[in-house]
């Protein structure tokens, strides 16, 4: 079995990576981060796990094409692809939002996630179990917080793009799925001060912020045949932060 995690050099995708690589899948990293990647093998290998690193830009078309054709000229299929590259990418109010920074904010959440899905479907036609999993947030529920509104709204089409390709891929038995994280106690936040990321767990019902591995386990499982059933769905990963 074979999987390849988009930006799966940190956070969450590493995670993810080595939860998978447990499970029994050989891992193709991708990422721009050629410092971190060599990190993240070294992690990976100390975990007995086969993995291997493409550098490919997920925002660029042309490098995700150059990535999965390096990948077909390898290997015949893949079984899992983890739409992991995302973020915030800044903050910007809506009046004075520069079109150049909505259009970066929407290629780094939702282009990435398209161009790496439209150039996997044909490998993952030949996997066993194939599987398609997004990133989604809590931000989509609640609007985001201040500046943060565009990055809400890119994530909202990732659950509307996420319900289109499992009624698109269904024929193929292709599923697919996305986790929805909330807070998670990852270098997301690294710019915001930590007394402040701190005083968010007041707003979460088990008052602790989630762990990269808590996210990692929900993707494991939605890839696994234990999900065989599950297709189109988005797994709130909260704490109980969205009923707050």
């Amino acid at each position: 079995m074979r999987a390849v995690i988009t930006g799966g050099t940190r956070g969450i995708g590493l995670s993810a990576a080595v939860a998978l690589g447990k499970a029994g899948y050989d891992i193709i990293i991708t990422g721009i981060d050629n410092e971190a990647a060599v990190t993240a093998l070294a992690e990976l290998k100390e975990n007995n796990i086969q993995a291997e690193y493409i550098y490919a830009d997920s925002m660029k078309e042309e490098d995700v094409e150059s990535c999965f054709k390096a990948i077909a000229e390898k290997y015949d299929s893949i079984d899992v692809l983890v739409n992991n590259v995302g973020g915030l990418g800044g903050r910007q109010r809506f009046e004075g939002m520069e079109t150049s920074f909505m259009r970066r904010v929407m290629a780094l959440n939702f282009d990435s996630a398209f161009f790496a899905s439209r150039a996997a479907i044909p490998l993952l036609k030949k996997g066993a179990h194939p599987s398609i999993i997004n990133y989604s947030t809590i931000a989509v529920t609640s609007g985001g917080g201040p500046g943060a509104g565009i990055y809400a709204a890119s994530k909202a089409a990732i659950e509307g793009l996420t319900r289109a390709l499992a009624k698109d891929l269904a024929e193929y038995g292709i599923r697919v799925n996305a986790v929805s994280p909330g807070t998670i106690d990852t270098e997301f936040h690294a710019a915001t001060k930590r007394e402040i990321v701190e005083s968010w767990k007041d707003q979460i019902v088990l008052k602790r912020l989630g762990q990269a591995s808590e996210v990692a386990s929900v993707i494991e499982f939605l890839a696994s045949e234990k999900a065989s059933f599950i297709t189109g769905e988005i797994v709130q990963i909260n704490g109980g932060q969205a009923f707050i």
